[in-house]
């Protein structure tokens, strides 16, 4: 038996970060390797958020948005309560586990390597791409650069640094032609395309976390972060909702177009969805678990602008990887159509499938 390693997004505190952590770890134990997780060292980002008048707390910005009061006062509690709860499914220490003695060093999956953004909680962070590390082998699992393109590398000047570390690496897997593409232009590297671990790991056959809820009304989940739903979209979901005789739960988020915010355990997220009449999302992971929970939905894909945050990378790429980009939505009044269409999910499970076979045989090669 090893010692693995995975260096991730496992303390970002969204569902999507805690899923994918978990779904890793449990596919790495499967195949017989003990499994810690390890920390970073948050370093200054790249780019600078712009001064804004009057500073405003991270954990209060949901004040800035259009959504009932009691929806942003649960959203404040459930952040902080976050990690306190969670962290410890994941066997997550109290303490950063910084740069441990390993066998195998995995990094991924999620957005490690989108290094050009203003996230504080991230940064541009070397540690993400294997410096400094005290491992015997390091390998990546399904990393993303996000909406850092090759572009944005060569604008600030960090492509010669990320291309000498990514060299070092024994092994690279990436989730996105995006992503495939910079690691192939920086290096002579052959490169894995690999799904995220919530696809890999069968969430709905192996989990016995997921509760079985019994809800006493229909409802539609919007999964969105706070303020990512205009307001004219959200105006437009309500009358939608209201039309299908949905009520409306926010997952994620506090939404304006909300009836209910759901606080709940990350495995109850995968329960409220089974059970969902309908999804709207824009986020990747809103995605996925419409996708293992086999619901019909819309995702709302939306193009970066500046240094403003995109989606349309990751998410194009998944959706057509899936057979699924009907799906997509870019004016939210294409929702109506599928609502009432129901997705043939064969085609999907069958390249998920194969996918699964690839990524075990991966990680088993590698680690």
């Amino acid at each position: 038996m090893s010692k693995v390693g995975i260096l991730s997004m496992q303390r970002i505190k969204n569902y999507g970060s805690f899923l994918q952590a978990y779904g890793l770890k449990n596919v790495i134990e499967e195949l017989g390797h003990e499994v810690e997780f390890v920390d970073y060292h948050v370093e200054k980002p790249i780019i600078e958020e712009e001064k804004k008048n009057g500073k405003i707390q991270k954990g209060l910005e949901v004040f800035k948005y259009d959504a009932k009061l009691s929806h942003k006062i649960q959203y404040i509690i459930h952040k902080n309560n976050f990690g306190k709860k969670y962290y410890k499914l994941l066997n997550l220490t109290e303490q950063p586990n910084y740069i441990p003695k390993l066998d195998t060093l995995v990094i991924g999956s999620d957005e490690v390597f989108n290094c050009i953004q203003k996230n504080k909680n991230v940064g541009y962070s070397l540690e993400l791409f294997g410096k400094n590390n005290n491992a015997n082998r390091v390998i990546t699992y399904a990393a993303s650069f996000g909406n850092t393109t090759i572009e944005k590398l060569e604008k600030y000047k960090k492509c010669d640094e990320i291309q000498e570390l990514l060299n070092k690496m024994n092994a690279i897997s990436v989730r996105d032609n995006n992503s495939k593409s910079i690691v192939e232009t920086l290096t002579n590297k052959k490169c894995e395309c690999n799904l995220d671990p919530v696809l890999i790991y069968d969430y709905a056959s192996k989990c016995k976390e997921i509760p079985d809820i019994k809800p006493k009304e229909k409802y539609m989940i919007v999964y969105a972060y706070n303020g990512r739903i205009s307001n004219s979209e959200a105006d437009w979901i309500k009358e939608f909702a209201k039309n299908n005789h949905l009520k409306v739960y926010s997952i994620g988020g506090a939404q304006k177009c909300a009836d209910k915010f759901i606080d709940c355990s990350p495995f109850e997220v995968l329960a409220y969805f089974k059970n969902a009449k309908f999804i709207i999302t824009d986020t990747f992971h809103g995605t996925i678990f419409s996708i293992i929970m086999h619901r019909n939905f819309s995702t709302i894909v939306r193009k970066s602008v500046g240094n403003e945050y995109g989606n349309e990378e990751k998410l194009t790429d998944l959706l057509k990887r899936l057979d699924l980009e009907e799906q997509i939505v870019k004016n939210i009044e294409d929702v109506e159509k599928m609502y009432s269409q129901t997705i043939d999910y064969q085609t999907t499970d069958k390249i998920i499938l194969e996918e699964r076979k690839k990524s075990y045989e991966y990680l088993k090669e590698n680690i």
